[in-house]
């Protein structure tokens, strides 16, 4: 088990060139926290390839346990595991299920609007997984360090978003604004209320 009693981000632009941003995500002890989504949306639209990702099935277990995409992407969800699983979501940004299967999918699900999706499954009340989908080309997550980096971000406005599954419900992501350019350093700070994530073996 999982307990997460407070976590703090602190956002620290280390601009080495004018479109990076790099993210330190610490908890209140300073310790580095994994799996904050850290994405720049841009003031001006800007075009976004098609992409995909894979959301595996091990060890009854979803992996990764947060994945982050861009809107309009599609996921695979192959089953590794020598029993069935049935994958499904209630949430708002994407409802869907897939039923009791092994192996691969026939087709991929494509997410086609921004938000949260939360994923479980039908028979495993343990196995469960986020997904974050996000309306820009501009995204990472943390790693075990707690490090994030955005690279290749064009000069110019951003609004830049954290989402962590910690959050409160009141609160879907946090968000600044900012302008990218040579020499200027971003700091955020947010505390998130405790979370308990069931046991990943």
């Amino acid at each position: 088990m999982v307990v997460i009693h407070a976590i703090f981000f602190n956002f620290i632009s280390l601009n080495i060139q004018a479109a990076e941003l790099t993210v330190d995500v610490i908890d209140m002890t300073g310790l580095p926290v994994e799996n904050a989504v850290v994405y720049a949306e841009p003031d001006n639209p800007v075009a976004m390839p098609e992409a995909s990702a894979t959301i595996e099935q091990r060890g009854k277990q979803f992996n990764p346990l947060v994945s982050v995409i861009q809107t309009g992407s599609d996921i695979t969800f192959p089953n590794f595991d020598s029993v069935r699983h049935h994958v499904y979501s209630f949430s708002p940004a994407k409802t869907f299920e897939l039923k009791l299967y092994s192996g691969v999918p026939t087709s991929p699900v494509k997410f086609d609007k921004a938000g949260t999706v939360v994923l479980g499954c039908n028979i495993h009340d343990t196995m469960v997984a986020f997904i974050q989908v996000v309306d820009t080309p501009y995204f990472t997550k943390s790693n075990k360090l707690g490090k994030a980096l955005l690279r290749d971000l064009p000069n110019g406005g951003y609004t830049l978003k954290v989402w962590h599954y910690a959050l409160a419900k009141d609160k879907e992501v946090v968000e600044k604004k900012l302008q990218v350019k040579e020499s200027q350093p971003v700091v955020m700070q947010v505390s998130l209320k405790p979370f308990i994530l069931p046991a990943r073996k």
